[in-house]
């Protein structure tokens, strides 16, 4: 009985996190900030620039295939760094209700949170579940750690930062990079430190995470648990060489897949020549999204996009912002709806029918 209540308790949690409503709330502000950004700056001519051709569609198909590609990083991934527990169905299950609440939250919270919840639900132990969402996190955060300096090597700071043509690069964008890369240094400085070094600090970790309100009903699991996570975590020490190659060639083959979308998509309807310029600044896009409180970025992502990388088009009014969206219908939106539909189903499926 106490069992069946808890359950419940459980799956009233997650559903009130996952629930499909939330996705109202990030599609207001992106559309809303679109239909704005569309009034104050449009011009009727920029349906004359952009037309559709074969060549559009090959090279839109090709941005479909790249956020594709990224999806299958993940998963293989997240395969990889369960050893293989997770099944290809199960591990994709998991990678889409993740960047369903990714997309609800904040970008600052990501949807790191119930990932573990998610992992755990498909017959992962929970301290092993943690110790695999840090893993990933931590990937990730490595990524953008080496990438960005790397990419300073070959690209000239001020023209990295430059916007519409001002010949002194934006303080603004340059100063919300330095902040978004720092938050990220030093979270991965404290996450590989907690995962390699001191677990026990992770289980202290554990232990005031689940003592949020929404995640209060699963402490005391996450507390019986939180030995487990120092298991796994010498587990992870151990791994060989090989093993996390695998892990972070995945993690790069994610990323850059999702940064090629939009070389593929400008391709698609316009001439580029800085592949790798355009490839940088979306690299540091994300970074600055770091700081965004809305959900998923929902409003900040597409007027960074519209100020940032409208040096790469045609200058007529409203382009830029017809580019933004037709970028979120690719690479955000897609996954609201997916959530929406499988997430109520998993609940079901995860916590029993009652």
């Amino acid at each position: 009985m106490a069992k069946e209540i808890k359950q419940k308790d459980e799956s009233q949690n997650i559903a009130s996190q996952i629930s499909p409503w939330k996705m109202l709330w990030p599609i207001s502000i992106g559309l809303g900030v679109v239909a704005y950004l569309l009034y104050d700056n449009f011009d009727v001519k920029a349906f004359d620039v952009v037309k559709f051709t074969w060549n559009s569609f090959f090279w839109l198909f090709v941005a479909v295939l790249l956020m594709l590609f990224r999806d299958l990083g993940y998963v293989f991934r997240i395969r990889v760094l369960t050893d293989n527990k997770l099944n290809w169905r199960q591990a994709i299950r998991v990678i889409m209700l993740w960047e369903f609440t990714s997309a609800i939250t904040p970008s600052a919270v990501g949807g790191t949170g119930l990932a573990v919840i998610y992992v755990n639900k498909e017959g992962i132990s929970i301290g092993r579940s943690t110790a695999v969402v840090m893993a990933t996190s931590f990937l990730d955060e490595l990524y953008f750690i080496l990438m960005f300096p790397l990419l300073l090597l070959f690209i000239n700071v001020e023209k990295l930062f430059m916007v519409s043509g001002i010949e002194s690069y934006s303080r603004e964008f340059l100063v919300l990079a330095i902040i978004g890369y720092s938050v990220k240094l030093i979270y991965t400085v404290f996450i590989s430190y907690g995962l390699f070094k001191n677990p026990r600090m992770i289980k202290k970790i554990l232990f005031n995470v689940f003592s949020i309100r929404f995640l209060k009903k699963w402490r005391y699991s996450a507390t019986q648990e939180g030995n487990e996570i120092m298991d796994s975590s010498k587990e992870l020490k151990k791994k060989s060489f090989s093993f996390w190659l695998k892990a972070f060639g995945a993690t790069v083959f994610s990323w850059t897949s999702r940064y090629w979308v939009v070389n593929a998509m400008f391709v698609a309807f316009f001439v580029i020549n800085e592949h790798a310029l355009l490839y940088a600044r979306q690299l540091v896009m994300w970074i600055m999204m770091l700081v965004s409180p809305t959900p998923g970025g929902s409003g900040f992502t597409e007027f960074v996009f519209t100020e940032y990388l409208g040096d790469f088009l045609p200058q007529v009014a409203g382009i830029v912002v017809l580019m933004a969206t037709l970028w979120r219908l690719i690479t955000y939106y897609p996954y609201l709806i997916i959530g929406a539909i499988i997430g109520p189903s998993w609940i079901k499926d995860k916590f029993g029918k009652k």
